[in-house]
């Protein structure tokens, strides 16, 4: 029973940090059109606007952007 405590813990131990998840919002510099991105933007194509922990949290902030209207 122990053994397999310590395996779940293991595995929770290391699935946690993969789980976790940056958003990032992103101007289109040759559109003008922003964009919510789960990766880091190319900063020749892109203006990174913002980093969140999440999509919601991303798409809330592009709302209130002037620049993203």
């Amino acid at each position: 029973m122990n053994k397999y405590l310590v395996a779940v813990a293991l595995v929770a131990a290391f699935a946690t940090p993969a789980l976790a998840a940056d958003f990032y919002l992103a101007a289109d510099l040759a559109s003008g059109k922003c964009m919510v991105m789960a990766s880091t933007p190319n900063p020749g194509q892109f203006k990174t606007m913002g980093h969140y922990k999440s999509r919601t949290a991303a798409h809330k902030a592009m709302a209130h952007m002037k620049d993203c209207k």
